[in-house]
């Protein structure tokens, strides 16, 4: 990923106060061409900074509204097939690799209690998977952001 310059940050600053901005009022509140904004967008997007355009849509909305995590414990060998069955399983909505005693981070949405059980048997009947640690969401503290980054980023630039 290249290194972003101060006028990329304005850019993502602006985007992440109005996501739906378009390349023209971008270009207006920064006070750019609509051609630089444009070549700055496809840069950006072509080097990886934008993660997603799926809108987030709450899991509670579609009628899932427990959400838990599952600590999952695997084969390391057995890893890339572990993450391909996992893929298949329509209440998975996330899943982090991570390091140290637990391999996998799994964020699931489910109808209720019966529901998250089920599913968590169905991810530990998946061969290779050999333990899971499941902590029930009881509120999102801090959502995901990325605004104090780019803060921190822009006073470093």
């Amino acid at each position: 990923m290249s290194t972003l310059d101060h006028v990329d940050l304005e850019l993502l600053a602006a985007l992440s106060d109005d996501p739906r901005a378009t390349v023209v009022a971008l270009a207006e509140r920064l006070g750019l061409s609509r051609n630089t904004v444009q070549a700055r967008m496809s840069r950006l997007e072509r080097t990886g900074v934008f993660l997603s355009y799926e809108r987030a849509i709450s899991p509670d909305a579609l009628g899932f509204p427990i959400e838990a995590f599952l600590s999952v414990t695997v084969r390391q060998a057995d890893l890339p097939r572990i993450t391909a069955e996992l893929a298949r399983v329509p209440e998975i909505v996330q899943v982090h690799g991570l390091s140290g005693q637990v391999d996998l981070l799994v964020r699931v949405a489910c109808r209720d209690t019966q529901h998250l059980f089920d599913t968590d048997a169905r991810i530990l009947a998946i061969e290779g998977v050999e333990r899971t640690e499941t902590s029930l969401v009881m509120g999102e503290v801090i959502g995901y952001r990325v605004r104090p980054l780019m803060e921190l980023a822009r006073r470093e630039s």
